[in-house]
């Protein structure tokens, strides 16, 4: 439990909701919450006085036969101790399995990152439209040349579904 309590002080949440979906960074901080809210309200019991003082019980109550059966309760008072290794150990594997989904979903978004980093620096080095000549066309898509031969030698002299999508410009 220690090595976890370490680990999770070196963990930086602002880097890690960054790269997560938002419903988990919302489920993720109410979390978060809860467990800083348990533990203010554990440090704070933790600070309160636990004796009982029998002396000023037996000066106030008349029936001293109740405050000795409670004293005897209270030194016979043995807490219940339950073994919660299996939800420990369920916790566990539930957060090595968010931590691995986690950092999947990173190393997608770096990668997502890089590509479009990638296409961007292409878009801004390449030429504008307007400076771009048919030479530039053929040269980057030479298929495109030999569609519009195999179209020239078949009689076709318009481009099929050009109609369709621009309209019938024709004014004579």
């Amino acid at each position: 439990m220690a090595t976890a309590r370490a680990a999770v002080k070196q963990i930086d949440w602002s880097k890690l909701t960054v790269s997560l979906p938002k419903e988990t960074v919302a489920s993720l901080q109410a979390f978060r919450k809860r467990n800083d809210e348990a533990r203010r309200i554990l440090d704070e019991l933790k600070q309160q006085r636990t004796d009982v003082d029998f002396d000023h019980y037996r000066k106030a109550l008349k029936n001293q036969s109740i405050i000795e059966d409670a004293q005897k309760a209270l030194t016979g008072f043995k807490a219940a101790t339950y073994n919660v290794d299996a939800q420990l150990k369920a916790i566990d594997q539930f957060e090595a399995k968010a931590v691995a989904k986690a950092e999947n979903t990173v190393q997608q978004i770096d990668a997502e990152l890089k590509d479009l980093n990638a296409t961007l620096a292409n878009i801004e080095q390449s030429r504008p439209i307007e400076n771009l000549t048919v030479d530039d066309i053929a040269a980057a898509k030479p298929e495109l040349i030999q569609d519009v031969e195999k179209s020239l030698q078949k009689g076709q002299f318009t481009v099929p579904g050009y109609k369709e999508k621009f309209g019938d410009i024709s004014y004579f």
